[in-house]
Formats: C-alpha cells, sequence, structure tokens
C-alpha cells in the first residue's frame, strides 16, 4: 500500500496532464498516478522518460536490459515487472530475465555483458571505473553513451521513487 494517498484525477487543476499522460501511454499508471501530486514534476517526468524509452538511438533490448538489471539491484519489482513484458519483446527470454535476478550474465554476450556491469556500477556505486566504462565504450558511440547513461540514470530514478513512497502496483 502506498505510503501516501494518490490523488483524484478528476480534480480539475490536474486535468491537462492527466489528459496528456492518457494521449501518451494510454493510461495513467500508479507511478504517473503518484506523480500527478506535482503536475510540473509529472510533466517533466514524461517528456524525460519518452525521450529515453522511446525517442533514443540505444537498442531496445540494451536499454531493456539495464532498466531491468537496475530493478533488479534496487529490489523494484513494480519495475521489474512493468517492463518484463517490454523486456521479452526486445528478444530477450525468460531464462536471461530469471538470470539477471540472480545477476549470472553467462548467457548474454560481450556487448550485453559489459552493460551490465556499466548498469551494476553505476547502480551501486556511483563511480565508474575506467576498464568498466572502457568495456563499454568499445561498443557505443557517444551518443549511445549518452543514452545509456541517462537510461541507467533515470530508472534509478524511478525505482528510488517507487520503493520510498510504496507505489502499488498496476
Amino acid at each position: 500500500m502506498a505510503r501516501i494517498s494518490y490523488p483524484d484525477l478528476s480534480n480539475p487543476t490536474i486535468a491537462p496532464a492527466v489528459e496528456r499522460i492518457v494521449a501518451e501511454r494510454g493510461h495513467v499508471l500508479k507511478l504517473y498516478e503518484m506523480l500527478l501530486h506535482s503536475p510540473p514534476v509529472a510533466a517533466g517526468w514524461l517528456s524525460f522518460l519518452t525521450a529515453i524509452r522511446q525517442q533514443g538511438q540505444l537498442s531496445g533490448r540494451i536499454r531493456e536490459l539495464a532498466i531491468m538489471r537496475v530493478a533488479v539491484i534496487n529490489g523494484a519489482d513494480y519495475e521489474f515487472r512493468a517492463h518484463t513484458p517490454f523486456t521479452l519483446k526486445e528478444g530477450v527470454s525468460q531464462l536471461q530475465i530469471d538470470a539477471l535476478r540472480e545477476g549470472q550474465f553467462d548467457s548474454f554476450d560481450a556487448v550485453e555483458r559489459a552493460v551490465l556491469e556499466y548498469t551494476d556500477s553505476m547502480t551501486r556505486n556511483v563511480q565508474v571505473p575506467d576498464a568498466v566504462f572502457e568495456a563499454v565504450r568499445l561498443h557505443f558511440n557517444e551518443r549511445e553513451l549518452v543514452e545509456l547513461t541517462a537510461t541507467i540514470g533515470a530508472y534509478n530514478l524511478v525505482s528510488r521513487f517507487l520503493e520510498a513512497l510504496q507505489v502499488d502496483h498496476d
């Protein structure tokens, strides 16, 4: 159960934000319901996460692997469950998804292992050792490196928000 109440979605002061979320996402997830306590924060969040998930050049498979690993490390079950269908759609097998939970990267190729190590380092330690960064740098151009780094950072924000407020699953 969430630590604070969800706002009334019929409240006219948040109606424009609700309409935008529905237009862009199809419906209002519990995460966005909680964010709607602050329409400016909800709007910024929506713009930022839409850019991360839908407007970048980073492959969907790499993006979802990073998101899922962040969810595992942070114990963010909402995030993990919400992204499992996207991850499967990107061609990650259920066995590989299970391996992410265990921190077992053997079933992933060298690029994916480098991404997962980078994700682990950013999420657990914030500072990334040069060797971990160089392993990722070998496989991505500068734009993709920025997008990967922003994805990991953004989904650390998402998981921390979800877990701190104990946002309910949809």
